[in-house]
């Protein structure tokens, strides 16, 4: 579905950035098989960096040519300097690109990431004492997980979780529909690809539709 795109250098509807121990093998894995089952093209880096690797710049392009960035906030994700900088990417990408950022805070309390209180305070004062000699780059990760936390996104304590990630998943269709809706210029078959979101927005008789714009 990433044709729905304005940009022909778009080549994903959905970053994925998660905390690979936190969620990888649980609550990001199903995320990503609705995402992909309802065609959303979505990209999910399978790579586990160890201490002292730098990221790909590919990852880096693929956070520049998403539609969304889809940001799981878990317990250990500030401990990550990965993570991190990939947050900070995201940001720039959100104010230089227009790129539309949904965070999730999964199993942690959205002020405690707002106001970096608790483990996620605890993280980045970790981050301070190791990164004397750059100071500026753990502010900006200081930054970055603020503005996020204050935008709009899904709080997943005391939640079903397939109810969650079907929730999550509507929305992005829906999202994605009213792209499609409002840019018709530069696009070829526009009908067939509205018709197309439609189709996959018609889930069971029991589902529940949201409209997300």
């Amino acid at each position: 579905m990433a044709s729905a795109a304005s940009s022909n250098q778009r080549r994903y509807d959905v970053f994925l950035s998660f905390r690979g121990e936190d969620t990888r093998n649980n609550f990001t894995a199903h995320l990503h098989q609705a995402l992909c089952q309802k065609g959303i093209n979505t990209f999910i880096d399978d790579h586990k960096l160890e201490r002292g690797q730098v990221i790909s710049p590919d990852l880096f392009t693929a956070i520049e040519n998403s539609l969304f960035s889809v940001v799981v906030l878990s317990q250990n994700y500030a401990s990550s300097r990965w993570c991190l900088d990939e947050l900070v990417k995201i940001v720039e990408c959100m104010k230089s690109r227009g790129q539309r950022v949904l965070p999730i805070f999964y199993n942690v309390d959205p002020s405690d990431v707002r106001k970096q209180r608790g483990i996620f305070g605890a993280a980045l004062a970790k981050h301070d004492q190791e990164c004397l000699e750059n100071m500026g780059r753990v502010q900006s990760w200081k930054d970055a997980l603020t503005q996020v936390a204050n935008l709009s996104g899904w709080d997943s304590r005391n939640k079903n979780e397939p109810f969650l990630i079907k929730e999550i998943v509507t929305t992005i269709l829906n999202k994605l529909l009213s792209l499609s809706i409002g840019d018709t210029e530069n696009m070829v078959g526009l009908d067939d690809r509205i018709q197309e979101v439609e189709m996959r927005l018609c889930l069971e008789s029991n589902d529940i539709l949201m409209l997300g714009i």
